[in-house]
């Protein structure tokens, strides 16, 4: 059976650009893969476990934030990996420099027998939804998408072009 995770993708409007809250893997495998290389922040959801709690759960161990609603559902998602994510969005903010993650701990380097502790999440960001879909895996680029469209239906502006004098 495939592994399903849940997550919540936070996003905050800044002069009219929706920008969304991304999570980069800490770890040795992920150290120098950016483009497709960020993340909504989500982990496995338990056996018996509700996919909105996981997604709360799993975003408050990442982020060492505590996440509010009301949440809008995004849906799930399929990676190539066969692994279901199931997502919710939310409005909020805060300096993505001071987050802090829980972390695991794996033997490295392999065959070492030597066991390092790494930050499950080395660093975040908020990105346009122009540079989201550079840098994120490309399956979970679909909720940015959804987020996007639902805030459009509701009266919102679609996301505009970033200028070009703007970074994330």
């Amino acid at each position: 059976m495939p592994k399903k995770s849940a997550g919540l993708l936070m996003y905050r409007i800044r002069d009219g650009v929706l920008e969304v809250l991304l999570v980069h893997p800490g770890g040795p495998f992920w150290t120098r893969k950016d483009a497709g290389g960020w993340f909504v922040p989500k982990g496995e959801v338990a056996p018996g476990e509700d996919d909105a709690a996981a997604a709360i759960r799993e975003f408050t161990e990442e982020t060492g934030l505590k996440p509010h609603g009301p949440y809008l559902t995004l849906g799930a998602v399929r990676h190539k990996s066969g692994k279901m994510v199931t997502a919710w969005a939310f409005e909020g903010d805060c300096d993505p420099s001071t987050l802090v993650s829980n972390t695991f701990s794996m033997e490295w380097p392999p065959h070492s027998g030597k066991q390092r502790e790494f930050p499950e999440i080395d660093r975040a960001a908020f990105f346009s939804v122009k540079l989201a879909q550079q840098k994120m895996h490309p399956a979970e680029f679909e909720f940015v998408s959804r987020l996007d469209s639902v805030r459009s239906d509701c009266g919102a502006p679609r996301a505009k072009p970033e200028r070009a004098s703007r970074t994330a």
